[in-house]
C-alpha cells in the first residue's frame, strides 16, 4: 500500500516547506520558505508570496524528469509502484538529488537542511519501502 505523502518521484510532501506553507501557512510563512526556496536558486516569486502554492503532484503541470507523465501513463502512484524500477529517468533524478545533498549542505542552515533532506533527499529510500 502507498504512502499517500510519497509523490511520484519520491519526495515526502509530509516534509515539504512548499507544501506546508501552502497548508497552514499564510503570507509570511510562504514568504519565508520562498526565501530558502530563491537561497537555493528554486525561485519563487518573492513579491506575490501567495502565488507559491502547492497541493502536491497533482499541482504540477509538466514535471521537469518526465516522472509524473511516466507515472501517470503506466498508472502507478509513484516509481516505487513500477514493474520497471529503477529506470533512466529516475536514475537521472536519484543523479540530481545528490549533487543537491552536497551543495545544499553548503548553503542552508542545519535546520532548513534537515528539512530538505526529508522533504527531497531520500527519494529512493521512499521508493524502496513502496516497492511492488
Amino acid at each position: 500500500m502507498s504512502t499517500k505523502n510519497i509523490a511520484y518521484c519520491g519526495d515526502n510532501c509530509a516534509y515539504c516547506p512548499k507544501y506546508s506553507a501552502n497548508l497552514i501557512g499564510g503570507k509570511k510563512k510562504k514568504r519565508e520558505v520562498a526565501l530558502v526556496m530563491k537561497k537555493v536558486s528554486w525561485r519563487y516569486n518573492l513579491d506575490e508570496p501567495e502565488r507559491m502554492r502547492c497541493e502536491g503532484c497533482q499541482d504540477v503541470e509538466i514535471c521537469e524528469y518526465g516522472i509524473k507523465e511516466c507515472c501517470i501513463e503506466k498508472k502507478v502512484e509513484n516509481c516505487g509502484k513500477c514493474v520497471d524500477y529503477p529506470c533512466p529517468t529516475i536514475e537521472k533524478a536519484f543523479e540530481i538529488t545528490e549533487k543537491n545533498v552536497e551543495r545544499f549542505k553548503k548553503i542552508l542552515s542545519s535546520e532548513d537542511y534537515e528539512i530538505f533532506r526529508k522533504a527531497y533527499f531520500l527519494k529512493k529510500e521512499n521508493l524502496e519501502k513502496e516497492r511492488v
